[in-house]
């Protein structure tokens, strides 16, 4: 037999039933969107353009056609529809603002996540060039080397005979050290 979740959670009651929406659903940020997109249109050169153009055909039309007039001088009735328009137009637009303000509080804890990330490569950057120096200031350079072999080879080098130390052969020099082969 093949009941469907809903007959099945209908018959059993340790599963809660689901709840019963009169309402069409809505997505939360479908108005919030539709507000964002009013405040953009209202804050153009396009709508500031078509509302004179609106504002002077309807004060031309109460002036000049003596049979159309359906707002007379003082314009109330346009008077009424700019009220209404600003009523409507604050809120949205302070909606439009809210939702702006929480994206840029997002994208500013994303900077600066970014900012520590890379602030903490840098000091491990820093860190490792530093140990790279170090390890490079012991090591030999080819200058040094050079002047070592240079030092040592005018050590072994004989010394001018002009002293009695001179005249001792090789083979007596203290330390036992003598020139060529080993014995």
């Amino acid at each position: 037999m093949a009941e469907s979740r809903w007959q099945y959670a209908a018959t059993r009651l340790d599963l809660p039933r689901r709840p019963r929406r009169l309402t069409p659903r809505m997505d939360p940020d479908a108005f919030a969107r539709f507000s964002e997109r009013i405040a953009r249109f209202l804050g153009t050169g396009r709508f500031l353009a078509a509302q004179t153009v609106i504002v002077i055909v309807w004060i031309a039309l109460n002036l000049a056609a003596v049979s159309l007039r359906w707002d007379p001088y003082p314009f109330i009735l346009l008077n009424l529809a700019f009220s209404t328009q600003a009523a409507y137009a604050a809120p949205l637009i302070l909606l439009a603002q809210n939702r702006q303000a929480d994206r840029d509080r997002v994208i500013l804890e994303e900077d600066r996540a970014r900012a520590q990330r890379t602030k903490a490569d840098t000091e491990y950057l820093a860190r490792e060039l530093a140990s790279l120096r170090l390890a490079v200031g012991e090591v030999v350079t080819r200058d040094f080397l050079r002047s070592e072999l240079t030092r040592l080879t005018e050590l072994r080098e004989p010394s001018p005979p002009d002293s009695a130390a001179s005249d001792r052969s090789r083979s007596e020099r203290p330390g036992g050290y003598r020139r060529g082969k080993r014995g």
